[in-house]
């Protein structure tokens, strides 16, 4: 018998927000977190667009030796494991004493990595480097943290999937889950966003260089976008089967009922058509839903000419022209290897308070988004079922369906 998988914590770290409070609020105005950072046009940067999130001071909440082995990627999930934990009624003393996994997404230590070389190159020593680089310099950074300052007992992989890392790992969170192999799984995905995470995307060229209007420069789906800005932070999903969640009196914000994946086995940087249509449909068929029981889809459009073509040809493939769509990444920009678990817990704000949120900056469809209803402004709507898209650079594909819990 397969057990039932329910979401009992989300928390978030982002750049139009620091928690699920003001990120609802963000969504709801369809506020934008994109800066211009002139740090970045110093450094040689095509363009400084960029998602705006602050380091979090960590010493009310952890020691000195719990600190040291943490760079972005890990200072940014503790933020949003903590929020997500807390919501969830779970504290130490239990994760010590009950086994509880954990998959993060993150795919880059890039900035951790290069301040250790300085170091070296300064100093002309390795035995100056300091003993908690390693720790920030590995990309299971996240898992080797957290797992560590939370006493988890469970499963602990670090998921690299590109821009689908975040949902992949809530993926595979809900198979061991379903099939009995874990009772209770701390999922999510985490970005870097310092200047070194991102020189080599810059110099293909991928990024908007829109940049005497920040909040304009993502836009989704619209025929005058020009390419992607980038962004970071952290967002956590903690899921748990139903039993264990009812036993424990948790509190329960969806249930996860399926997951799509697939891989395109083409162009390493390039979307594909029939990889997304294969991943959709897989999610459906695991769900057990027809494309009409979808009330929302957040799309992963993340404001390139071929990427937004390819998925929306795809969704109107599937789903025709009347299910409402919108892409988050409007406001924060594309957040990577976090995207795929940030867009979960931002459906998730709206599946909870019954609203979409803006596509911000979706003034003119082309060809392709014309024949999707892509929703420009706030809209008040129940929702009971929505989807959830991610793809990543290698052709790597992820869709999750989540559901109004009912009993």
């Amino acid at each position: 018998m397969e057990n039932r998988v329910v979401i009992t914590g989300v928390g978030i770290y982002s750049c139009i927000g620091e928690n699920l409070t003001e990120v609802l609020d963000s969504l709801k105005n369809g506020k934008s977190g994109i800066i211009y950072d002139a740090i970045r046009n110093d450094f040689g940067y095509r363009s400084s667009l960029t998602g705006f999130v602050k380091d979090p001071d960590l010493k009310p909440f952890l020691s000195r030796r719990e600190r040291m082995g943490m760079h972005q990627p890990a200072m940014f999930a503790y933020m949003s494991t903590k929020e997500a934990l807390e919501n969830s009624n779970l504290d130490v003393d239990f994760l010590d004493k009950n086994e509880t996994g954990i998959i993060f997404g993150n795919d880059s230590t890039a900035g951790a990595v290069i301040e250790t070389i300085d170091k070296v190159r300064e100093k002309k020593d390795t035995t100056l480097i300091g003993s908690g680089d390693i720790f920030q310099n590995m990309n299971c950074t996240v898992n080797m943290n957290l797992s560590t300052i939370y006493k988890l007992k469970g499963i602990n992989i670090t998921l690299s999937a590109a821009c689908a890392s975040g949902s992949h790992s809530i993926g595979m969170g809900y198979l061991l889950i379903k099939q009995g192999l874990q009772e209770r799984v701390i999922c999510g995905g985490a970005q870097e966003i310092n200047i070194f995470a991102m020189g080599s995307f810059d110099g293909l060229g991928a990024f908007s260089i829109k940049q005497d209007q920040p909040h304009n420069a993502s836009r989704p789906f619209d025929r005058d976008r020009d390419g992607l800005v980038p962004s970071g932070g952290a967002a956590t999903v903690i899921i748990e089967s139903l039993e264990s969640a009812l036993k424990r009196n948790a509190p329960i914000y969806g249930e996860v009922v399926g997951y799509g994946f697939s891989s395109n086995g083409d162009h390493i940087s390039n979307p594909n058509f029939d990889g997304q249509y294969r991943s959709l449909n897989m999610s459906l068929k695991l769900a057990g839903v027809s494309p009409s029981e979808i009330d929302y889809i957040n799309a992963h459009a993340t404001s390139t000419i071929v990427g937004d073509k390819t998925e929306a040809q795809v969704i109107a493939e599937v789903f025709g022209s009347k299910i409402p769509v919108s892409s988050t990444k409007s406001m924060t920009g594309h957040e990577c290897w976090m995207a795929g678990a940030s867009e979960i817990v931002y459906s998730l704000l709206m599946m909870n308070n019954d609203f979409i949120a803006p596509n911000i900056n979706f003034e003119n469809p082309d060809e392709d988004s014309q024949k999707i209803n892509v929703v420009p402004e706030y809209r008040e709507k129940k929702i009971d079922c929505f989807l959830s898209n991610s793809f990543g650079f290698g052709g790597t594909n992820s869709s999750l369906i989540i559901k109004k819990y009912k009993p």
